[in-house]
């Protein structure tokens, strides 16, 4: 792609056209000279002379966006559809004997590009294979497999229809199944140009994404030889369910885009696969191929490793809603959510999908799409394409697709009322919403979300939800994340570092900033957290309950039992781990079945010294195409024993037992010079009385505060937040309050500690509202407790807070950290099931999550206790409460966060200090990016709370 050769730049664009757009009334378009970039390839080749005689095609697998063809100097034809492939007859310019020179005029832009409106970078040129390819005169030309399962999905009919090119062509078919044994065969002479056979198969092994049993059809003339791959599976739609081989099957799925960092859309075959055995590894099951036809290979590898594949025609047309919408002025402020989408769709239709000018150029692009591939059974769905608002033009699409092969079902998601299409789909509804449609009697056809769980920057939140409805409701079908990996393009900035680039880094205009970067993977493809949750989400073994000496779980494969994996356990806690052994998972477990697994030797819950977990891991016995044989698929954790809070009482009396008994209380209490100082056996803490802060706590000659702890109720904007409940953090400041001491007075308690009492008022500038806190500070020799109680008050309240807790700097050297909660990994309120209870270990720089686009992150939540050390000290803090606190430690301050659009940028700002939040609660993630926001359990409402953490 030249934009990456150094030839012109890249552009991102999510929905508008980057060019001035030109379609008159009847429909005719033009494309802009000025701008339009024209890419010129010469190449030089030779021609077997073994193929003198022969028929010689140029075939193109990808040419973006279209493309005069030469050859010796004379014009071969044009072509246009940047992903389907062009093929040209050569035969009669080539020079068997001679040099040959190849010769295409590529141009950036074309009358195609008004269809081609994907969201993802613009780059042009010859991106996929280039063939010359040798046929005999006579040849086959095409095959068309179809496989037909009896009533019992038992025996099987396989339809062979051959195309050839020539006359009385001696043809003989064969049926190999997987190990290459000869199934069936015939013989036959092609004397019409098409020639059909069928072969009644006995029970052969099915094909599905869990079990891609592949057989194998060889075609052969005298002259020629292809072989073909099939899949014996059959689609329906049953009473509005969904269904492979007479079984419901749920869409584990994703989005892919076709992305390199440094080749944009030409994508090497070992980053592909590398891709799909991580989706695998992932239980990610089907792959929307968006929102275009993908690279040849990817159905190659799909049929082999097993996924359930919508195939998308390149069609999209998204800038015309941007035009309507433009154009509407004033009123549009009117419309909301998707009535307004609707409305603006219902406008666009008319520049191309409703406009008869443009029947043949859709209906090729669906003719282009099936013709391709439609012999791997991977493909259970065409589509139509995306958000190209719906007309009588997809109605042209599904009746070729119908005509042509019926075997299959079409979706298409623009299609809101699925008028024409055989499947409902939506994107980005709430749970909320699929349920009503599930729920609702009227509901006919099944639903699946080809969009959901945007996966942009940290996120995304709450997924368990859909899953469980897509389990629950049969109308559902399951969904695909958006998307799989961040778009961003290895670039390096003026001072020579490296970055992933996004929209507006190479200062093109119009664009759409980083809203290209929402994958579940980062842009080096490496996995983000959201992976991990998205993993455990859909894992196809849940545990669903149990004790000590049982487990309960379900099989949520659509076909596989449980035999081919084994089941571990352990016991971890709180500072401890107790070995387990092997689980006999019982035999032929079916899907959607639940069983009990019974443990031996199993270890009461009464030994345990502190809050345990029963710890079980589900694995592969043996090795797979995808992953070798003790790959994890799936875990889970089932309290033994609860975590039981302690009073402030109790857990200072634990403390002082550790304190020589010659010490005296109350400590030492001195005010001077507007400071007051407690001084205990070996820790002198220090408040500024001007401001109430706790400005020091020096121990051993040194202070392990590098700033006073501060109430905070703000985070980074996350992608997520930034459009939702962040706007509103935003406009009521949030992000800008500071605390104003109203009083601080201390005593000794009747039990003879030293308690320091501080009212605040925490408020920005500009408005009214305000959080009133009092914080009673008591000292012991080991530490401190620090008890927080808030109201919440005030006009222009936020309806919600970012989070709950206290910010405060460390020195570097505290740069272990060790907590027991939930890990090793970020979590969040909504996105936290990914990570186990357990106790663990990291460096701060390890706690970090570098998004390319700078947002909260880091974060770790459940937890009981953390520590922070340096050698032989360490600070650490407890949350006594029943659901444990949050922790979070970087090296980066949330101003730097938020004033930072790429990593190179927030690496300017790192400090040596450890900047570290010890948080009561956070609010939730949400995919408000582009979808629904936080869900209202997740929410961190703005009202009276209550809360303590104790220092040592």
């Amino acid at each position: 792609m030249w934009q990456l050769q150094g030839f012109g730049r890249p552009q991102y664009t999510n929905t508008v056209f980057p060019f001035p757009v030109s379609v008159e009334p009847d429909g005719t378009p033009s494309i802009p000279y000025e701008g339009n970039h024209v890419g010129n390839y010469i190449r030089n080749f030779s021609v077997p002379s073994e193929w003198e005689g022969s028929s010689v095609r140029l075939r193109f697998e990808g040419v973006d966006s279209a493309f005069h063809v030469f050859c010796n100097g004379k014009e071969v034809g044009y072509s246009q559809g940047s992903r389907n492939p062009s093929e040209f007859d050569v035969t009669s310019l080539l020079q068997i004997n001679n040099e040959n020179t190849i010769a295409l005029r590529v141009y950036q832009f074309c009358d195609g590009s008004y269809i081609e409106d994907q969201d993802q970078w613009w780059l042009s040129g010859i991106f996929r294979d280039v063939w010359l390819i040798s046929f005999p005169v006579n040849h086959i030309a095409d095959i068309q497999l179809q496989t037909h399962l009896d009533e019992n999905y038992c025996d099987a009919t396989l339809a062979v229809e051959v195309n050839t090119f020539g006359s009385s062509i001696p043809l003989t078919i064969k049926l190999l199944n997987l190990s290459k044994s000869l199934v069936a065969t015939k013989e036959e002479s092609a004397i019409a140009p098409s020639t059909s056979f069928a072969f009644s198969v006995s029970n052969p092994l099915k094909w599905t994404a869990e079990t891609p049993h592949l057989y194998h059809l060889v075609v052969s003339t005298p002259q020629q030889t292809v072989a073909v791959r099939v899949g014996f599976r059959n689609i329906e739609i049953e009473h509005g369910v969904f269904m492979v081989n007479g079984r419901p099957i749920k869409f584990r799925g994703t989005n892919r885009h076709e992305h390199h960092p440094e080749f944009g859309r030409s994508v090497p075959h070992d980053f592909l696969r590398a891709d799909l055995l991580l989706m695998k590894k992932h239980n990610i099951n089907a792959i929307r191929t968006s929102h275009y036809p993908n690279h040849p290979r990817l159905y190659h590898l799909a049929d082999e490793l097993g996924f359930w594949v919508i195939d998308e025609a390149d069609l999209e047309a998204h800038g015309f809603a941007d035009i309507e919408e433009a154009a509407l002025g004033p009123d549009k402020d009117a419309l909301k959510g998707k009535e307004r989408q609707n409305y603006f769709y219902d406008l666009a239709a008319k520049w191309t999908t409703d406009n008869p000018a443009w029947k043949e150029a859709y209906v090729d692009r669906a003719r282009q799409l099936v013709s391709r591939d439609k012999n791997h059974p991977c493909v259970i769905l065409w589509s139509l394409g995306n958000e190209a608002f719906y007309g009588k033009n997809f109605q042209a699409m599904y009746d070729w697709i119908k005509a042509y092969d019926p075997t299959r079902l079409v979706h298409y998601e623009a299609d809101r009322k699925a008028q024409t299409v055989d499947v409902l789909s939506q994107m980005y509804s709430s749970v909320a919403t699929i349920i009503t449609y599930a729920e609702d009697p009227a509901s006919t056809k099944p639903l699946v979300l080809c969009e959901y769980i945007h996966a942009m920057g940290n996120g995304p939140g709450a997924i368990k939800e859909y899953i469980d409805a897509f389990y629950k409701y049969p109308l559902l079908m399951g969904g695909f994340v958006w998307e799989w990996a961040n778009h961003g393009l290895l670039t390096t900035n003026k001072e020579g570092k490296r970055y992933y680039a996004y929209g507006g880094d190479f200062c093109d205009e119009p664009n759409d900033g980083n809203f290209v970067m929402d994958g579940v993977l980062f842009s080096d493809h490496t996995p983000t957290p959201g992976l991990a949750e998205y993993k455990k989400a859909i894992e196809p073994v849940q545990v669903i309950g149990g004790s000590e000496k049982k487990i309960e779980i379900i099989n949520r494969y659509d076909f596989l039992t449980l035999d081919h994996l084994r089941c571990e356990w352990n016991i971890v806690g709180d500072g401890y781990v107790c070995p387990g052994g092997e689980v006999t998972i019982p035999l032929g477990i079916k899907p959607g079945q639940t069983a009990t697994l019974i443990i031996d030797n199993a270890v009461k819950s009464n030994s345990l010294p502190a809050e345990g977990f029963l710890t079980v891991r589900f694995s592969l016995k043996t090795a797979t195409s995808w992953a070798p044989a003790g790959h994890e698929v799936a875990n889970g954790q089932i309290l033994l024993k609860p975590h039981v809070p302690r009073s402030s009482s109790s857990y200072f009396s634990a403390m002082y037992k550790t304190v020589s008994s010659s010490l005296t209380y109350p400590f030492p209490v001195t005010e001077k010079d507007k400071m007051l100082s407690i001084k205990g056996k070996d820790s002198q803490w220090t408040f500024e009385m001007t401001s109430g802060h706790l400005v020091s706590w020096v121990k051993g000659g040194t202070n392990i505060l590098y700033s006073p702890p501060v109430m905070d109720f703000y985070r980074a904007l996350t992608d997520n937040d930034r459009p939702q409940d962040g706007m509103q953090w935003i406009a009521k400041r949030l992000h800008q309050t500071k605390d104003h001491l109203k009083s601080i007075s201390w005593k000794t308690t009747s039990k003879g500690d030293t308690e320091v009492s501080v009212v605040s008022r925490i408020a920005p500038p500009v408005f009214e509202w305000s959080v009133d806190t009092t914080t009673t500070y008591t000292f012991s020799s080991a530490g401190v407790q620090i008890k927080i109680h808030g109201i919440p008050q005030g006009i222009n309240l936020p309806d919600t807070f970012a989070r709950i807790g206290l910010t405060f700097h460390m020195p570097p050297e505290f740069g272990t950290v060790r907590w027991f909660g939930r890990g090793p990994g970020e979590s969040y309120r909504d996105k936290k099931l990914s990570q186990k209870f357990g106790t663990w270990e990291a460096t701060v720089d390890q706690l970090f999550t570098n998004y390319e686009f700078p947002q909260e992150g880091g974060n770790r939540t459940d937890v009981r206790w953390v520590s922070f050390s340096s050698g032989e000290r360490q600070l650490k803090a407890t949350f006594p409460f029943e659901e444990g606190g949050n922790f979070c430690a970087s090296h980066y301050t949330t101003e730097a966060l938020d004033s930072s659009k790429h990593p190179f940028e927030l690496e300017e700002k790192r400090l040596d200090n450890v900047v570290s939040r010890l948080d009561f609660a956070h609010h939730g993630l949400g995919t408000g990016s582009c979808g629904p926001k936080t869900m209202d359990k997740y929410a961190l409402r703005a009202e009276e709370f209550s809360f303590e953490v104790w220092l040592e």
